[in-house]
């Protein structure tokens, strides 16, 4: 009896030792969970490796594995950079180096224009260009987001980032200017290739231009449509005048005839004020005078240029001249040579 006593005692103080021994594992694995931060400031004093919460709130710059890391006080932003891996003018990895400078806490990943998520994109955030670079709501607590918020339309909790404002380059165009039935143009409505042009007659770079375009219409004739959108900018003090009597010359077909004396007599009329020589450039056309003067004088067509004003805006084109050749944009005054080639590689597609 005093044997089997013996023994009893030895099990039940081998449980009570298990028991403390699993307890002390557990207060461990508790204590590890809830001060993991203290765990690893001991490694981090034992190996010199690791980093802890409260070590890293301390400091801003530090380093590891061969690396410097920065501390940042704005909060990570995902950009979804929607482009089209066909499209070689549209890689976006010059612009996400300059983004970063500005904002290094960006996380881009690029989506494709045709696959599900890019068509999706297309039809709910009005995009017009690629490549399109879309932030996360988190942009709104960035400083970069405060000082430039003018460069953002939201969509819900999603922001674009207003490429053309940014003077960030185009790749190409998903979505072009409309060509409606009362639109300057020339050429057949099922061209190939299409000429838009947003223009300004007052502007000495649109003159110079205009000469490219003559050269243009002479070599390609029906080959193309050309068709021109009036944006008389604010500084140029005849430019609205100028628009106005250009379509009026067009409701007698005879913008042409009337673009070419504008941009001839353009230092001429640009110091005059009022329209008369306007109206006299009309009777040297041979346009039917008491018709443009009435259509002049009453402002007939103030509301298709304001139209053709806010077209422009929405594309982001705001200055002249700009051209789009198909889905292909080109600012400035572009010589013919490089316009033959843009048509001729459209022309072969």
């Amino acid at each position: 009896m005093a044997e089997e006593k013996k023994v009893e005692d030895t099990s039940t103080e081998e449980n009570k030792d298990k028991k403390i021994k699993n307890l002390i594992a557990l207060a461990i694995l508790l204590g590890g969970l809830f001060v993991g931060s203290i765990f690893v400031d001991v490694v981090q004093l034992i190996k010199g490796g690791g980093y802890s919460q409260k070590a890293l709130s301390q400091i801003d710059v530090f380093g590891s594995a061969g690396k410097t890391w920065v501390a940042y006080p704005d909060p990570i932003v995902n950009v979804q950079v929607l482009t089209d891996e066909n499209c070689d003018s549209c890689n976006p990895e010059e612009t996400l180096v300059l983004l970063r400078r500005i904002l290094p806490t960006i996380s881009a990943v690029k989506v494709d224009q045709n696959s599900e998520e890019g068509t999706a994109m297309l039809a709910d955030l009005n995009i017009k260009a690629l490549p399109a670079y879309i932030f996360s709501k988190e942009i709104e607590e960035t400083e970069f987001y405060l000082q430039a918020q003018q460069l953002f339309e939201q969509f819900g909790d999603k922001y674009s980032l207003k490429t053309a404002e940014a003077g960030i380059q185009v790749g190409k165009y998903i979505d072009l200017p409309q060509v409606g039935e009362n639109d300057i143009k020339i050429g057949p409505d099922d061209a190939k290739v299409k000429v838009i042009e947003f223009s300004d007659f007052q502007c000495p770079f649109c003159k110079r231009f205009h000469a490219s375009i003559s050269k243009t219409l002479e070599t390609y004739g029906d080959k193309i449509q050309y068709v021109y959108k009036n944006l008389p900018l604010g500084f140029h003090l005849q430019a609205e005048n100028a628009a106005l009597a250009s379509e009026c010359a067009n409701e007698q077909g005879k913008f042409l005839a009337y673009a070419d004396k504008l941009f001839e007599k353009q230092d001429d009329w640009g110091k005059s004020e009022g329209t008369q020589k306007f109206k006299t450039l009309a009777l040297q056309t041979g346009l039917n005078a008491s018709q443009f003067n009435q259509c002049l004088d009453s402002g007939k067509y103030q509301e298709k240029i304001n139209s053709d004003k806010e077209e422009a805006a929405s594309f982001g084109v705001s200055g002249t001249p700009g051209t789009f050749i198909n889905d292909q944009f080109k600012g400035g005054a572009v010589d013919f040579e490089s316009l033959k080639t843009i048509i001729d590689e459209e022309l072969e597609k």
